[in-house]
């Protein structure tokens, strides 16, 4: 999968967020996205699923060279695109393994036009075996998606959802975020697992931790609704380093006075 974002404008209850997004994502490469609160990286992550809430004023995004910007959610989920979230909402009176099961089922179905549901056994067995690998109790295919699991348990499930849904391109917006080191080493395995030719993140971090692991191939850096340089491991560093204020001094971004975050959450 080939994503292209061209000069991406977007806005939210007529506040301009995204000023000119341009980037180039492919399955087979892992990227960083880092940048301070209200740069816009969870708004673009919204943008490329099509959240309605979100306007887009000029720009496009392809994937393999077709539009994508006026497709509704599910239309770009069945393209092989998957959202990671940063708050993963709980579904009462849905189970774990329902969820993923009828999730396959759709996906299959989206390949192979007709096919109809056979035995159970091999996602059984695939789902069991995806959730010792995660380090999950079993117990957990029997309860409801995310309804009382705790952040890194949350956390786990939408990886645990991307080993059984195989998406071409991932976005994970801030999936570290109140992680323990135990958590981030398990949800990183899960994500190196499927690090290859027919996989590809945009992984949105703030900090290096997550980075440490799963180790990126391209780092970009977003500052008021634009990505002001790209690179490699060496910008991470930098961050880490010497934090925002040395972007916006490397690259001449003034700040506005009494500015406030743009970014929706």
């Amino acid at each position: 999968m080939k994503i292209e974002i061209r000069n991406l404008h977007a806005r939210i209850e007529n506040k301009e967020i995204l000023n000119g997004i341009n980037l180039d994502l492919s399955s087979g490469e892992i990227h960083a996205l880092m940048g301070p609160n209200g740069s816009g990286k969870s708004t673009l992550t919204n943008v490329i699923l099509g959240h309605p809430m979100y306007e887009v004023t000029e720009g496009e995004i392809l994937v393999d060279g077709e539009n994508i910007t006026e497709m509704d959610t599910h239309e770009r989920a069945r393209k092989g695109l998957f959202l990671a979230f940063q708050y993963p909402v709980e579904i009462p009176g849905v189970t774990v393994g329902r969820f993923l099961k009828r999730a396959v089922e759709i996906k299959q179905q989206h390949r192979e036009a007709g096919v109809t549901s056979g035995s159970t056994m091999p996602f059984v067995r695939e789902l069991r075996e995806a959730m010792e690998f995660m380090e999950m109790d079993q117990q957990f295919i029997n309860r409801y998606l995310n309804e009382g699991f705790s952040g890194g348990e949350k956390k786990r499930m939408e990886v645990l959802q991307m080993l059984m849904l195989k998406p071409s391109f991932a976005i994970m917006d801030e999936t570290d975020s109140g992680l323990d080191i135990d958590a981030l080493k398990v949800v990183s395995k899960g994500v190196n697992r499927l690090r290859g030719p027919d996989f590809g993140a945009l992984i949105i971090t703030h900090y290096q931790r997550i980075l440490d692991h799963i180790r990126p191939d391209y780092v970009h850096i977003m500052y008021k609704g634009r990505i002001v340089t790209s690179g490699g491991q060496e910008l991470v560093t930098a961050l880490e380093e010497k934090g925002y204020d040395w972007v916006r001094q490397q690259y001449g971004i003034e700040e506005e006075a009494n500015e406030q975050p743009v970014e929706s959450r």
